[in-house]
């Protein structure tokens, strides 16, 4: 029996009790859904809930004579061994053995697809989790973002949601010129602008770009610089695109920035959104300018969208692309962004307003702290490649995919960080990345194991859910039923370090199991029951361990 299930239990108990006139509460006020929690000390049973508590007053009653006639009708499930009334009023259910261990032969049915849900069905995400200008490497402060906003697009599908990644490549403006004339400088010999991009790699890129167009320094100048910056843009992108790959991060879209200014049917991205606003009666001139009205929601000032002098500003570019995410059917568009756009998110909930929508369902915007790396107790801030940055492509080299994603990941966003490389690649069980994934490599080793001897984890009838009795049996089902429920959680308050914590936790309760439950027969130990319907735990334990890892972009490991 799940949390899920034994959910409904103590609600269509509710249900019974109101419908049958015993318990004297409106039918509308019984929860869709009871939360049942695992009791903090042994001995409280296997689950807890205060619903009780929180209905006895609509009901016209006090909590424990509400409880006592839930405990009651909850003893009558066969899924049920027992209920006590603690305190004021909880209730401590403890469930059938054979109703907990059905759950581990759900989990190896269900196999990938398990910890899914349906909570977020029908919802239309766009996660808008990397905005970086073409202009050079992605560095260490995309790196954050390119693990958590990852993680969030694959909890969010996991609760049933529909999600589109998107990169947002800021493509105009004055720093794309600069980066043209500095790859054109260094192809002609010559010293960048003073204000333009230096480094290997803007060598390397003008390497590049007159292998692959070999006439290009015969353009007149006029010409040469923006062929300079088109060619050198491609090769720059692509090698971004590259980055993430290899990063485990993928994207469904590639947003240009200029595409906004394309014509389309006669009227730019741009000039659209702003005919839409004005409609909405937000906008207004004043001083020759454009303004958009948003201290009316809440900013602390109105915010210019056309200079006087008819150039366009980059909030008329975001409000003209949050426009274009919702005319593309997107029920809610988050953004994350960096710990200095802390100023963006008033102005940007207004906009949303302005446009018509509520910002507290249409849009969220995440603000992350930085992080720091360090390399024997000293900041890591330069590259060999970059100069002055430190790029993903050389921390994914030298800490590994696996060990970056899972120690990015296992933080919140708003929290600054910190990671020594020392300590996120040690092979020891402090190491929360190598004590997760040697968990699946342990359990997989059994599982290998048992097969060299004939065995495999019992399935259908040939599984006996009732032998499964075992303390620290119990402890590992309850914990694998958990996941579901972390996994929606997580998808709802966009956490995904819940998963990891949850991997972690789960994967020292495991290692608790196999110290006290032997799993294979031993000498010349016949073979029984128990030993398949253990490995059908095991099999069950390292299919949720998978499925974890996976949520957070890391692998699942065979050996180690």
């Amino acid at each position: 029996m799940t949390p899920e299930q034994l959910s409904t239990s103590v609600r269509d108990a509710l249900t019974g009790l109101v419908a049958d006139g015993v318990v004297p509460l409106d039918p509308a006020d019984v929860p869709t859904s009871v939360t049942v929690e695992r009791p903090r000390q042994k001995g409280h049973g296997d689950y807890a809930t205060n619903v009780a508590l929180q209905l006895a007053k609509k009901a016209g009653t006090n909590p424990r004579a509400l409880a006592t006639l839930l405990a009651e009708r909850l003893e009558q499930d066969p899924g049920v061994a027992a209920v006590e009334i603690a305190g004021p009023g909880f209730l401590n259910i403890t469930v059938e053995a054979g109703a907990q261990a059905e759950v581990a032969a759900r989990i190896v049915a269900e196999g990938t697809s398990y910890g899914h849900t349906e909570t977020l069905a029908g919802t239309r995400f766009n996660v808008e989790f990397i905005s970086a200008n073409p202009t050079g490497p992605l560095h260490l402060g995309h790196t954050r973002w390119a693990v958590l906003g990852d993680a969030i697009a694959r909890v969010l599908e996991a609760a049933g949601a529909e999600v589109v990644r998107e990169f947002y490549i800021n493509d105009r403006g004055n720093q794309m010129n600069v980066f043209g004339a500095s790859v054109e400088a260094a192809a002609l010999g010559q010293e960048p602008p003073e204000d333009g991009y230096r480094g290997a790699y803007i060598k390397d890129l003008a390497a590049q770009v007159l292998a692959e167009h070999p006439g290009i320094v015969d353009l007149p100048p006029a010409e040469r610089l923006p062929a300079f910056r088109e060619a050198a843009y491609v090769l720059q992108l692509a090698e971004q695109q590259a980055s993430l790959e290899s990063f485990n991060t993928r994207f469904d879209v590639w947003f240009s920035e200029r595409s906004l200014y394309e014509d389309a049917g006669g009227q730019d991205a741009v000039a659209s959104g702003l005919v839409k606003l004005k409609d909405k009666g937000h906008l207004y001139d004043a001083d020759g300018a454009l303004w958009m009205r948003t201290t009316d929601f809440g900013d602390d000032k109105d915010r210019v969208l056309v200079r006087s002098n008819g150039e366009l500003t980059y909030f008329a570019s975001d409000t003209a692309y949050y426009v274009n995410k919702r005319e593309r059917g997107f029920d809610v568009c988050i953004y994350l962004l960096g710990a200095d756009h802390h100023g963006y998110v008033k102005r940007l909930q207004a906009m949303s307003a302005c446009a018509g929508d509520d910002p507290g369902r249409n849009l969220e915007v995440l603000i992350g702290q930085l992080v720091k790396i360090l390399r024997g107790g000293e900041e890591v801030r330069l590259s060999k490649r970059a100069g002055d940055i430190v790029t993903l492509d050389e921390l994914a080299e030298e800490i590994g995919v696996d060990a970056l994603r899972y120690s990015l990941a296992r933080y919140p966003a708003d929290s600054p960080l910190t990671l020594d490389i020392e300590e996120i690649t040690r092979a020891t069980s402090d190491n929360p990345v190598f004590y997760v994934q040697y968990a699946h490599a342990r359990v997989s080793s059994i599982l290998r194991n048992a097969a060299d001897l004939g065995l495999g984890p019992a399935t259908g009838d040939e599984f006996d859910a009732g032998l499964l009795v075992h303390e620290k049996e119990g402890e590992l089902l309850r914990a694998l039923a958990a996941f579901p429920g972390v996994v929606a959680t997580a998808a709802e308050l966009r956490e995904p370090h819940r998963v990891a914590r949850y991997l972690e936790d789960t994967a020292s309760t495991y290692h608790k199991f196999n110290d006290a439950c032997r799993v294979l027969p031993q000498g010349d130990e016949e073979a029984g029951a128990l030993h398949r319907a253990r490995l059908t735990l095991v099999a069950a334990t390292r299919q949720v361990l998978a499925n974890g890892l996976d949520l957070l972009g890391v692998s699942a490991p065979e050996r180690m």
